[in-house]
């Protein structure tokens, strides 16, 4: 192939798991059973905060947001991966690849962004909540809101250019379930230096930046819980921000093991275990974790079951 001209390469093999080939019906099954469980609880989620209007508050704005960008990254690797687990060829054209990329990096970088936005919210409403509506006001929530696509949007243009604008020479073989930057990079017989120092530089930035807006907001949270008197005002205050610290500790925990575990020889298997955690299954539980460990969701989910009860009754 002619260095420089990347479009001779027109598809992508997806090499998958390495366990794919023995046991891709269990694989396929258990992924479905994520990715329904995924769609339902988010969706669920999603119209639970448009229907009930004692959810009309900025922590529910952020995560009735939060619950679609799960659904657009997740969606984006998930389908693909399930169907080549039922079909032989596990191909991807070089245009699906390309937006497979493109997507994924987007929404899963706003949620980077989301979940530091979640974070502000709970600090302004604990340790500010006289100011609490003001502070969060709806001329507030939407550019942040917009801000987190934007930024989601700059961060997987940026990757996505540089990444299909290479020469690949070492085959068409992704070692991976998906378009991800690092094993494409690897076909590539191109400089890729400029494309490592731009992953290093955004996902670098992208991480630490919404790591330092969450320890500050968490930090000054716990500050203000210590210094309550109240033993109930303090367990109240820190069941407000139980559920997204839990997401947080989930998602950035796998973070964490994705980019600071050491090399090894079976680091790329770990790294397609983590990302496959971190695109897959951290969707999935992000609605569950919001709807059993907040009361406000609970209750609504209460509301709605006894209607649905009452209903059933008066048609009988």
């Amino acid at each position: 192939m002619t260095e420089g001209n990347s479009t001779e390469v027109t598809e992508f093999f997806l090499l998958g798991f390495g366990a794919q080939y023995k046991y891709q019906y269990f694989l396929f099954t258990g992924f479905l059973v994520i990715y329904v469980t995924s769609m339902v609880g988010n969706i669920g989620m999603i119209l639970l905060i448009k229907t009930d209007s004692r959810l009309q508050t900025p922590m529910y704005f952020f995560l009735q947001h939060l619950a679609f960008v799960d659904i657009c990254y997740t969606s984006a690797i998930t389908p693909k991966m399930l169907q080549n687990f039922t079909v032989g060829s596990k191909l991807i054209s070089f245009k699906g690849c390309v937006m497979q990329l493109l997507i994924y990096a987007t929404f899963a970088t706003s949620d980077c962004y989301l979940l530091a936005t979640m974070a502000v919210d709970r600090y302004v409403a604990i340790c500010n909540p006289l100011h609490y509506p003001t502070v969060m006001s709806r001329r507030v929530c939407i550019p942040l809101v917009a801000g987190s696509y934007i930024m989601g949007f700059i961060n997987a243009s940026v990757h996505t250019g540089f990444t299909f604008s290479l020469a690949f020479c070492k085959g068409n073989t992704i070692n991976h379930f998906f378009c991800d930057v690092p094993p494409i990079l690897a076909l590539s017989c191109s400089n890729i230096d400029i494309n490592i120092m731009l992953l290093a530089v955004f996902v670098g930035f992208n991480l630490i930046f919404t790591e330092l807006v969450i320890i500050f907001s968490y930090g000054n949270i716990i500050t203000t819980i210590l210094k309550m008197s109240s033993t109930t005002g303090r367990k109240k205050a820190f069941s407000t921000c139980a559920s997204h610290l839990a997401a947080v500790t989930i998602f950035y925990g796998t973070l964490s093991y994705m980019y600071l575990q050491p090399h090894s020889n079976n680091s790329q298997e770990n790294m397609k275990v983590a990302s496959m955690f971190y695109g897959i299954v951290i969707p999935m539980l992000n609605p569950l974790i919001y709807s059993l460990r907040n009361k406000d969701v609970k209750e609504s989910l209460k509301v709605i079951w006894k209607k649905k009860i009452l209903l059933g009754w008066t048609k009988l």
